[in-house]
């Protein structure tokens, strides 16, 4: 009487949730595969390298991971149907390619700022003093 038919099916899915992670972020995740499959073997070749690094380098999972694969699709996706050459996307330098797309989520902001923090804490306990380095203050 107090309880709806659903709820011992959304209790489950909560625990199952906490074992295995957001169900939502799986399925953007498969989505996200099937359209990194549709490209031309080229533009996906350059995705999964992307894909590859962003696993090692970029952030593991979550909304922001879900958010940052779904626009590197749609951009790979809208390069393709204007036939962009993969040199032009990248540029020369396909790291500092990466690295640029990985500041305009949350995640890169924050690995931004702790590269930053342990930059700073090499160079104090090296005896330096990093902001004077830098020129500021």
């Amino acid at each position: 009487m107090g309880t709806e038919p659903n709820e011992p099916k959304k209790r489950y899915l909560q625990y199952l949730e906490v074992v295995t992670g957001s169900l939502e972020d799986k399925r953007r995740w498969r989505q996200y595969k099937a359209r990194v499959k549709k490209l031309p073997e080229n533009y996906r070749t350059a995705v999964e390298a992307m894909e590859r690094y962003l696993m090692h380098f970029g952030p593991g999972d979550g909304a922001d991971a879900a958010s940052m694969h779904e626009d590197l699709a749609d951009l790979f996706e809208q390069a393709a149907a204007d036939g962009t050459p993969i040199r032009e996307i990248f540029g020369q330098d396909p790291v500092e390619f990466v690295e640029a797309f990985v500041r305009n989520y949350s995640v890169g902001r924050w690995i931004g700022r702790e590269r930053e923090r342990f930059t700073d804490a090499v160079a104090r306990a090296a005896g330096e003093d990093p902001e004077k380095e830098d020129g500021t203050l």
